[in-house]
């Protein structure tokens, strides 16, 4: 939105949000908009088809009118507790039917979506829960043989205003059991409208200054990104989606909680990833659709290829979160004949600013793009002709309302409201864009955002280094590694695993730790002291590959 008219802002249920009057008629104009809330589309689906399975986890499957009941009585039950719209309701949660009950509850009473990785520790939970300002909590008692009432005790230990926690398949410790909180509420209570243009979820994403920031997204921004989706990825009923991706994850959500109560698909989910898993889920469920970043395209073909199994059910698989080789798409292609395999674009800020390549016999805009662009505006600051490389900037109806804290939009948009992508790239044939680089100082390893300034604020901690830069380097395994070039203290030699502990010990996500190590007499400067990064970068790879 652009600051265009008045002070640019709005304030909607206690948060502010950017705001441009213009530019709100003309998303709703184009049908982007609605004056429908995802609370409401569930109702009405209930209404018409309560026995549609929507959900399948494990051995569970949820049907339309399970999940709106066990919705409203979670919603009734968070209400008692005294949560407010506006509120924030976080879930610590992996791919598990409960998340997309969280997250319709909260959509029901006009609460805020707080979704959080599993794989975040104190450090990151600390952190944003105190931002957001979280009421109520929900964890898993274990997940991938973690004790999260542990690490949730030491958590609320760190808060001055610790958010209620509430726990989920097995003993609740000091906590309150899911089952019990659930069954507080009433699945006949009522709740009075929710604004579509107020605050439904905040993301956090890493960024180039080592602190989270909070997206904001509304009803209505995501309505129009999944609206998007169903129009351009054959995305309604009978889809299946197989969801791998983690539901904490923009791209996730969208799959497992919107599409099902928007357009009554069915969302298969799978909260650890395993090639092998997949390809037997989604053949057991006859899934049609599946996204994820470049490790779950590759682990998949390899597995596929293994079993010697074409998973002829499905029919599209979307690709994005790290770069895509031209060459795995054109082999997946190869081996799943009736699938359309394409690589996209997008962020958690603005999701979905391509839609791929998907129309039959569009190989090689599906493989050598990142995708044909789709209602949003896009422009490349610096590309003064055509197939020049540039800034990428993007505008549309999908895009974030805002970061939490507004000091985090100073460089964040341009004068017409386009949000700075942080990536480079170029037109191709003039409708599809192909990412060339990255200008922002991000990692992206299996679909998840390293910021290395936070990593290497910490590590320069560390009593053997003296300075430190962490870069990320290409990985067929995780699409991108973290690589910790140090000079060492005196007689030093610090190692992977020495930092590894190190950062857990400061309650950071395990994925975050770099995987490699590379020891210097000093790190290369431009003149004013700025560390090259791509230098570095480009000389060990080149010192590799020689």
């Amino acid at each position: 939105m652009t600051r265009s008219g008045g002070d640019g802002r709005r304030q909607v249920a206690g948060w502010s949000i950017r705001w441009d009057e213009a530019r709100a008629a003309e998303a709703r104009a184009g049908g982007w908009w609605i004056d429908r809330t995802i609370g409401q589309a569930a109702l009405e689906l209930v209404r018409d088809e309560p026995d549609r399975v929507l959900l399948i986890d494990g051995d569970r499957r949820l049907t339309a009118g399970q999940l709106y009941a066990d919705a409203v009585r979670l919603a009734d039950g968070m209400r008692r507790d005294g949560l407010k719209p506006g509120d924030v309701v976080s879930f610590l949660l992996p791919n598990w039917h409960e998340a997309c009950c969280v997250y319709l509850a909260a959509s029901i009473a006009g609460l805020v979506a707080h979704p959080l990785v599993p794989a975040y520790r104190r450090a990151e939970l600390g952190f944003m829960l105190q931002d957001c300002g979280s009421k109520i909590i929900f964890v898993p008692r274990q997940f991938r043989g973690f004790d999260y009432i542990e690490l949730m005790r030491e958590v609320c230990g760190d808060l001055l205003t610790p958010p209620k926690v509430v726990a989920l398949r097995g003993d609740p410790g000091p906590f309150e059991s899911y089952s019990v909180y659930l069954n507080s509420g009433s699945a006949d209570a009522t709740f009075p409208a929710v604004d579509p243009d107020s605050v439904r979820m905040v993301l956090y994403t890493s960024g180039t200054t080592g602190r989270p920031k909070g997206v904001l997204h509304t009803h209505n921004s995501i309505n129009a990104d999944i609206v998007q989706i169903h129009r351009h990825w054959n995305a309604g009923r009978p889809a299946r989606y197989l969801v791998a991706s983690p539901v904490s994850h923009i791209g996730g959500s969208l799959y497992a909680f919107e599409l099902p109560l928007l357009f009554g698909t069915s969302a298969v989910l799978l909260d650890n990833w395993n090639a092998e898993t997949a390809i037997r889920l989604i053949e057991e469920h006859q899934c049609t659709h599946m996204a994820g970043a470049t490790p779950f395209l590759e682990q998949i073909l390899g597995a596929a290829k293994a079993g010697d199994t074409r998973l002829e059910s499905l029919r599209v698989f979307i690709c994005g979160g790290a770069s895509v080789p031209p060459s795995l798409v054109r082999q997946a292609t190869a081996w799943f004949a009736d699938c359309a395999v394409s690589r996209v674009y997008g962020s958690t800020e603005v999701p979905t600013v391509t839609v791929g390549a998907l129309e039959p016999g569009d190989l090689e805009h599906a493989a050598e793009t990142d995708g044909r662009i789709g209602m949003a505006e896009v422009k490349l600051k610096g590309a003064s002709a055509p197939g020049q490389e540039g800034e990428i900037f993007a505008r549309g109806p999908q895009m974030l309302v805002g970061y939490l804290r507004p000091e985090d939009e100073q460089d964040a948009f341009d004068e017409d409201g386009f949000f700075n992508m942080g990536d480079l790239g170029r037109f191709i044939d003039a409708d599809y864009i192909a990412i060339s680089g990255r200008k922002k100082d991000i990692i992206i390893r299996n679909g998840e955002n390293i910021s290395p300034k936070e990593v290497e604020d910490l590590l320069v901690l560390h009593p053997d280094v003296l300075e430190v830069a962490v870069v990320g380097l290409p990985s067929d395994r995780t699409g991108e590694l973290a690589c910790a070039f140090i000079v060492p203290r005196a007689g030093a030699r610090p190692e992977v695993s020495e930092l590894s502990r190190f950062l857990d010990q400061h309650g950071v996500a395990k994925f975050k730790a770099p995987e490699r190590v590379v020891l210097q007499d000093s790190l290369v400067r431009n003149a004013a002291g700025k560390v090259l990064k791509h230098v570095l970068r480009s000389e060990l790879l080149a010192h590799e590959a020689s």
